[in-house]
């Protein structure tokens, strides 16, 4: 059975986190791996690609623990002896999907598993923002992968502009002629197109 290990002294403003694992984590270097849960084959293979590059250069990996893109990049970062974090949308008891129930057991027994859902509370479509809040609160930056004009990984975007994060949007992307949103967060000086894993680590120094 998962638990919490209690309340996380870092939290997103007002937003209480509740945590289970390794809480060093936090201290290091951490970018979230983000995008829709209906990933193209295409954006499996580089959410899989970035999170296993960042992972071997000791970076932490960040992400929701959703089907698709965060998935992916969960897996990878284990998979190439990495660190991940799943920051998830349920209290730290509950798994879902209910498929990544393993993913989450390991995830909470070696890396570390956040929430800002406390045990027992009723978690609802509409406060899964908050989950995007706290990823973007505790990553140095965001990468989005995939993601549609009416994406709930926008959230997080918008909140890496608010909180003055680096926000990166994959190159196929931002250069998509169908996608009206990449535009309004390119104008953000925090906001760059992604083409190599280096980018990121250049832009944070």
């Amino acid at each position: 059975m998962l638990r919490g290990d209690g309340e996380a002294n870092r939290a997103a403003g007002d937003v209480k986190i509740y945590l289970s694992g390794d809480k060093t984590l936090l201290g290091r270097k951490c970018v979230s791996v983000v995008g829709t849960r209906e990933v193209t084959e295409k954006g499996w293979v580089r959410a899989s690609r970035l999170a296993r590059e960042l992972a071997q250069l000791g970076v932490a990996v960040v992400s929701g623990l959703a089907k698709g893109v965060d998935t992916a990049a969960l897996q990878s970062a284990i998979e190439a002896g990495g660190n991940a974090i799943a920051v998830i949308g349920t209290p730290l008891s509950k798994a879902y999907p209910a498929e990544n129930y393993e993913l989450q057991e390991t995830i909470w027994q070696r890396h570390l598993l956040m929430s800002p859902f406390a045990e027992g509370e009723r978690v609802f479509k509409a406060n899964f923002p908050k989950r995007n809040r706290v990823m973007a609160a505790i990553s140095d930056a965001t990468v989005i992968i995939e993601a549609s004009d009416t994406s709930g990984t926008l959230h997080q975007a918008a909140e890496c502009r608010r909180l003055g994060r680096w926000l990166f949007i994959v190159k196929s992307v931002a250069e998509d002629p169908s996608l009206t949103w990449p535009a309004s967060f390119l104008r953000n000086p925090k906001t760059a197109i992604l083409e190599r894993t280096e980018d990121i680590l250049q832009a944070l120094g």
